[in-house]
């Protein structure tokens, strides 16, 4: 069993209203088997270490640095789902030390290999953070024609209130990836957002082609939010102030609206 892969593709927003507007940045991004942390060490990437591409423990979950494993099956066993199986990380590595992470996803499988669960790990760049533990109906295992719904709790964007609800769709196809989100408010859908990439072995070699193509990745993605919000801003879309963040750290999905 592989232990890790490189996504290389690109991440799109469209946002339908009150103004069009739609862009799309070229990314990388690392999959990595929980359970294999310790063996993706190399002298390109580390794990709580320091590397040129790294992955610090302390970055998700608890947040205090302890093993990730036992923590996500910790939550997969509380909301009664299966937590005998293989979990996977997607996430933006740290470059250079620096990362920010709009979102990863903990892929989770039942001891079948299924996908049974998804946890998206969400932070905005007011440092705060919240997770939605999606799940199938009747404990189903998670497909490409899945549609997974959550209310928002997370203050993500000065253009949009934290009311509505997320759509959640994620595709696996032979060494590719996609993950649809779709943001709906009352009047409908607000936000088309996909982040797809193709899946290549997680070597030396790929993860240093990588870097080389964008160095500057992590602050291109903290610089291209503020340049898009400036940009909505000219438009003159809605501002909305930052609410309190959501009390509980995990929340689960809903059923369809």
């Amino acid at each position: 069993m592989e232990n890790g892969y490189l996504l290389t593709g690109s991440i799109m927003h469209r946002r339908l209203r009150p103004a069009l507007h739609r862009f799309v940045y070229p990314v990388f991004c690392i999959r990595v088997r929980l359970a294999a942390l310790a063996q993706l060490n190399s002298r390109w990437f580390g794990v709580d270490r320091w590397r040129p591409l790294s992955l610090r423990s302390r970055d998700y979950g608890p947040r205090d640095g302890s093993p990730l494993l036992p923590w996500i099956r910790r939550q997969l066993a509380a909301a009664g789902l299966p937590c005998d199986g293989e979990v996977w990380l997607q996430t933006f590595p740290r470059l250079f030390g620096y990362a920010f992470n709009p979102v990863s996803f903990w892929y989770c499988h039942n001891a079948a290999g299924q996908l049974c669960a998804v946890l998206a790990e969400v932070n905005n760049t007011f440092g705060e953070h919240h997770s939605y533990l999606l799940s199938a109906a009747d404990g189903q295992h998670i497909n490409a024609s899945t549609l997974l719904h959550c209310n928002k709790q997370l203050h993500v964007s000065p253009f949009c209130p934290v009311n509505g609800h997320y759509r959640f769709r994620f595709v696996e196809k032979a060494q590719h990836a996609l993950v649809r989100i779709d943001y709906h408010d009352a009047a409908g859908a607000l936000l088309h957002t996909a982040i797809s990439g193709q899946l290549s072995p997680f070597t030396p070699s790929n993860l240093r082609r990588a870097l080389f193509r964008q160095p500057l990745l992590m602050l291109g993605v903290i610089s291209k939010i503020h340049w898009q919000a400036w940009k909505l801003w000219r438009k003159k879309v809605p501002f909305f102030g930052k609410p309190q963040a959501p009390q509980l750290p995990i929340s689960r999905n809903q059923p369809p609206p």
